[in-house]
């Protein structure tokens, strides 16, 4: 098992960690906020604060959203205007018809007349 001190991550998870930690640090200065003060208002420490804006994709994706609902970053934005609890129930509405579990295929077909 692979450690997490190891562990790789895609360019694009990578990317997208970044694109939210610089959102972050860019609200948090435009509204003047100390480093001290949002990692204050979250609970967390100031380390793991710059580790957030600097994008690091070890750090927990709650504390990123905590992070961005804190300093006014809209999250799943849409052209719509739904708000995420309407996006919520649309999620939830469509996954209550779609089986609870998949599974691979135990049985293959032969299908070479």
């Amino acid at each position: 098992m692979p450690s997490l001190h190891n562990r790789t991550y895609l360019p694009a998870t990578r990317e997208a960690a970044e694109l939210l930690g610089k959102l972050i640090r860019l609200e948090r200065r435009e509204r003047k906020m100390s480093e001290e003060d949002l990692a204050g208002r979250a609970g967390i420490a100031r380390r793991t604060l710059q580790r957030i804006e600097h994008g690091d994709p070890q750090c927990a994706i709650g504390l990123f959203f905590e992070l961005a609902v804190l300093v006014g970053v809209r999250l799943f934005d849409s052209d719509d205007h739904t708000t995420l609890a309407e996006r919520l129930d649309r999620v939830t509405d469509k996954l209550a018809v779609l089986p609870r579990r998949v599974r691979s295929s135990a049985l293959k077909v032969d299908d070479d007349f």
